[in-house]
């Protein structure tokens, strides 16, 4: 994995050419850097676990060294830590582990908010807002829908952490003949139910590009829900609609006319 494939934006597609970089024991692993031509695919063997990238890879802040407990053996790892909270081996796992689930929901997140308003300017559902849908009435009364939320998020989180205590405890992957499972990797299960394409699978460099794109894509989701919500407070309005107004009059549909409106 070679630093340029990490450093490419979230939506790229990652055209690729194949570098070796030394490792201990006199092996090496495969690299990646951007091209004009070529691509990876993912393969149908097993995935390895990703190994760390070269000393020379991109890093937040140009002509830094990074933290030394950020190899760049993470997925989305740009050596970002100024307050080395990340030194404590457990906690970097912990923490890497809360970041790939916020992103995941960060994701659903926007989708669940774009979609909705999208359709609704279409004519398909009346009267949307996404910042005030906790107070619409649906088919059961709130506490019945937090009660039952509740149980189903207890049920679903409790299985997530006993696979991060015990990677592979809660494995559901259906036992096949001639048919090897997925390797146990904490976040991503992987196999039958959460990867039917099998693009996680293969040699370690497609897939640290998939998960890079996927770490990057739930960081920028998360960026863009707290600009939802700030729209919300400012404007009132929905994410398509200041988009529309900004294109329509970018002169004064902006940012800083959302503060100079409210002072």
């Amino acid at each position: 994995m070679a630093a340029s494939a990490i450093a490419a934006s979230p939506f790229s597609s990652f055209p690729t050419r194949l570098h070796s970089f030394p490792q201990a024991a006199g092996k090496s692993f495969t690299g990646i850097c951007l091209s004009k031509r070529g691509r990876l695919s993912a393969g149908k063997g097993p995935s390895s676990v990703c190994q760390p990238l070269p000393p020379d890879r991109p890093i937040w802040f140009p002509g830094s060294s990074p933290p030394q407990w950020l190899d760049g053996s993470l997925p989305g790892d740009f050596g970002f830590d100024p307050l080395g909270l990340g030194s404590d081996p457990e906690l970097l796992k912990w923490f890497a582990q809360a970041e790939l689930m916020h992103s995941r929901w960060a994701m659903l997140a926007v989708s669940g908010i774009l979609v909705p308003e999208w359709l609704g300017s279409l004519g398909f559902i009346d009267n949307y807002s996404w910042f005030d849908a906790g107070s619409r009435e649906y088919f059961a009364d709130p506490v019945t829908l937090l009660v039952a939320q509740l149980a189903l998020m207890g049920w679903v989180e409790g299985r997530r952490w006993a696979d991060i205590v015990n990677p592979g405890s809660v494995d559901i992957e259906p036992t096949l003949p001639h048919k090897t499972k997925p390797k146990p990797d904490v976040g991503y299960p992987g196999g039958l139910w959460f990867d039917p394409w099998m693009w996680g699978r293969g040699s370690p460099e497609p897939v640290m590009v998939l998960r890079t794109k996927e770490i990057k894509n739930g960081r920028l989701a998360m960026l863009a829900f707290v600009g939802f919500c700030f729209q919300a407070v400012y404007t009132g309005q929905g994410p398509l609609q200041n988009l529309a107004a900004h294109i329509a009059d970018p002169g004064h549909c902006n940012v800083f006319s959302a503060f100079s409106s409210h002072v």
